[in-house]
Formats: C-alpha cells, structure tokens, sequence
C-alpha cells in the first residue's frame, strides 16, 4: 500500500529543492497575497495562536508548495506533505492527524482529488479538531472519537472549481495565485543563477524569463538547460543570444511557445477553419490528451489572447492567425464569441 506521506508529484529533486526560497522575504511576485499571508502570521504570532486553515489554488509550478513550506518557517512549525490521491482511506487520514502536534502544518497537495468519504471526516477535524473513526463492522461496529492538536491545515488544488463547497468553507483563507510578470521572473532567473553558480547578465535573465508562460517552474526548468548549453558552447557565460539559442533548440519561440502551442492553433486554424470546436476534438486533431490541453496548454494561450472559450467551443482569435502569419477573418469573429 502506498505511504500518504509520501507525494510522487511534488518536484523534491535537489535542483528544485535549492531553489525554493525559504522565506516570504525571498519570494518573488504574488505580492497581495504574500502581505495577506505575512499578515496573517504575524497575528497569529501575537495572539500566540494557530493559523488558520488556507487554501491555495492557480495553475501548476507558480509556487503553492513554496509557499507552504514558507509557512511553515515563518511560524516555527514542521509541516508533513501528502497528496488527495494518496489517502485512500480513513485510517490513513487519522494516521497523518493524530501525529500532528500542536501548530503544526498539514499540506494536501492536489486536494481537489479527495475522495467524498474522505472529505466528511476531514470537515470535523479542521472544525473541531476531532474525528470519529469507525471501528468493525456490522452489529459489532462503534465509532471511536480521537482529540486531535489544534494545527493549520494547507490545502492546494490546480482545479478550484472541483473542490466541494463544504470544503471550501471550512477554509479561512482562499489565496489565488496568478501567473507571473516578467519583472518578478526576472529577479526569480537571477536569484537561482547565483544558488546554482551561473554566470549570467540581465538580459539573458530576461530572455530567459519572458519565454517562461509566466511561471517559476518552467523558468528554473530552462534555466538548468540554458546552463548545460552555455557550458557546452559559450564558455558558461549565459547572454542574451546564449539564452535565446539554448531556448530556440528547446523549440521555444520568443512568444513561449512549444511545439505543442504552434500545433495547438495550427488544428484550430487549419483543420478546424479557426472554431468553434470541441475540446476533445481539437485534442485529438492535436495528438493530445484532453487534460492535458485544458490544465496545461489552453490557460496560457487564453490569457495571452490567442484563443477562447465560448459554450460552443474553442475559438481562435485575431492574434493567434497572426501569430501563424495568416490573415485574420477579422474583429468581427472575435466579437461574435464574446
């Protein structure tokens, strides 16, 4: 059986590890945010009090698992890690609670994907701080009541809209992450180059940075193989030109985009005639898993203008024929699927 300790999708390799910043000082962009969470811990300092619970939500790499280890840090607290999926069952969720002490912080990653049962034992324990486990079955069965210590429960989720309304409001805290702004990526390329000893300036930081979808992951992503490409062929120096040749190897343009982006709105725009269009058939036509386009793919270009959503399905937008080097149909579509 599988330990719910552990969590196979958190990155806890040491390049990643190294680069986490350990405190909200050291972490980049997400300022409203960072001040509600930093406030909130100063509070809960002065009252000498536990924190209340947060949730975390936004696409994946932008920092919710930092940010709860930070956290943790800032409130002297351990925190254990474990996963919605990993929890099978009430026994493992009373084994991570009962070994909480006080203060201390429980991170679900991927909360969303608790089971239901699951959920009904947990609304006790973040209320209350108590649960009821059922023992036996049958005529023989009694439920058996454990007094938990009061700690902060973490939760964080790439799909808010699956998590329950119960369980959202057992929450006082609902922080959003967005995606980043070059400047705070910039400062991330920069404070990473020096933990691992790269030799790099501000612009290949900022090339680096604005072919990165606004996300931290990706930019440590690249900058790990901007660095082996730099050592290899530019003395280990990384430049502007380094950075956008090591990239453009990687088949990412200066828009940020992989070869699954280009193919993307190549299907929406060719085979398609630009949308409306399915999301399982534009994953099909795209060689692509549906999921995978929505959670991974579709965010970015939607945020960049590239194609909509609308109940009739994707459509592509004036920017996205542009980017293709095609003529636009005009303002007039994209005004019709507004």
């Amino acid at each position: 059986m599988p330990d719910p300790i552990s969590n196979p999708e958190a990155p806890d390799t040491p390049f990643d590890i190294s680069l986490r910043p350990p405190l909200f000082e050291e972490f980049s962009g997400q300022e409203k945010t960072i001040e509600r969470l930093q406030l909130m811990v100063e509070a809960a300092k002065m009252r000498d009090d536990v924190l209340q619970h947060i949730l975390l939500s936004g696409p994946p790499g932008l920092g919710k698992t930092t940010l709860a280890y930070i956290i943790g840090n800032a409130v002297g607290a351990e925190v254990k890690t474990t996963s919605g999926p990993m929890i099978e069952k009430a026994g493992d969720l009373a084994g991570l609670l009962t070994n909480l002490q006080r203060g201390d912080v429980l991170f679900i990653d991927e909360i969303h994907r608790l089971q239901p049962a699951i959920e009904e034992y947990l609304y006790p324990a973040m209320e209350d701080f108590k649960v009821d486990i059922l023992i036996d079955q049958g005529p023989s069965a009694r439920a058996v009541r454990l007094h938990l210590a009061k700690f902060t429960l973490i939760g964080a989720t790439t799909r808010a809209g699956m998590i329950s309304a119960p369980l959202r409001s057992r929450f006082g805290m609902n922080c959003r992450l967005d995606y980043y702004d070059i400047g705070p990526l910039t400062k991330i390329v920069l404070r990473s180059a020096g933990l691992i000893g790269v030799e790099i300036d501000e612009p290949g930081a900022l090339e680096i940075a604005r072919r990165s979808r606004g996300t931290p992951r990706i930019v440590n992503n690249y900058l790990r193989w901007v660095r082996d490409f730099a050592q290899v062929r530019a003395q280990g120096h990384i430049t502007r030109d380094v950075a956008a040749a090591a990239l453009t190897m990687l088949d990412v343009d200066e828009d940020g985009f992989d070869e699954m982006d280009k193919r993307i709105i190549e299907s929406l725009i060719m085979k398609f005639d630009g949308g409306p269009v399915g999301v399982n058939a534009l994953a099909v036509a795209a060689g692509e898993e549906p999921g995978t386009l929505e959670e991974v793919h579709e965010p970015y270009l939607i945020m960049q203008g590239y194609l909509k959503r609308t109940p009739q399905g994707r459509v592509a937008l004036t920017r996205a024929y542009r980017k293709l080097g095609l003529e636009s149909p005009g303002r007039a579509q994209d005004e019709l699927f507004q």
